[in-house]
């Protein structure tokens, strides 16, 4: 017989292929194949002030910073959402969304979620074609955002 896990009470890491994202009023929730680029990180600031009497620096924590969420989704007719997205920054009229990403347990319900705030789009990359290939036209949509948080539950 197969042991789950459960007779000893093991807690299993989590999958990563059940997960939701919405795009605030874009277009509510949208199916995606990946999500790549959830990160943050924190300069870090050297500093020794002239009267140390060792002869190295310390290390501070200086500006934190996020970088672009990356969102992979496959091609649908006429669905064209994110390039009116994209559109509208070019007359410098940045529509700024809330984006929430959500991974799931086996119930559907949210374990973690992802915020990123003020999120728009900075880069739409179309599809590549191929003559001899039968695969999913796949369109990838980069996201600047001014900050990432991060809840469990």
């Amino acid at each position: 017989m197969a042991d789950d896990g459960s007779a000893q009470g093991a807690i299993w890491p989590l999958t990563k292929f059940y997960f939701t994202v919405n795009l605030g009023s874009q277009d509510s929730t949208a199916s995606f194949q990946e999500v790549s680029g959830l990160e943050t990180e924190t300069q870090v600031v050297e500093y020794r002030h002239g009267d140390s009497k060792t002869f190295s620096t310390i290390k501070m924590p200086g500006i934190a910073k996020a970088g672009n969420v990356t969102l992979k989704k496959g091609v649908f007719v006429k669905d064209n959402n994110f390039w009116k997205w994209y559109d509208s920054i070019k007359m410098n009229t940045i529509k700024r969304e809330t984006v929430v990403i959500q991974l799931l347990d086996q119930t559907g319900a949210p374990t973690m979620t992802w915020t990123l705030t003020n999120a728009w789009p900075t880069k739409i990359t179309a599809t590549d074609l191929k003559s001899d290939a039968s695969e999913v036209a796949v369109e990838t949509l980069e996201l600047a955002h001014e900050g990432l948080t991060i809840a469990n539950g």
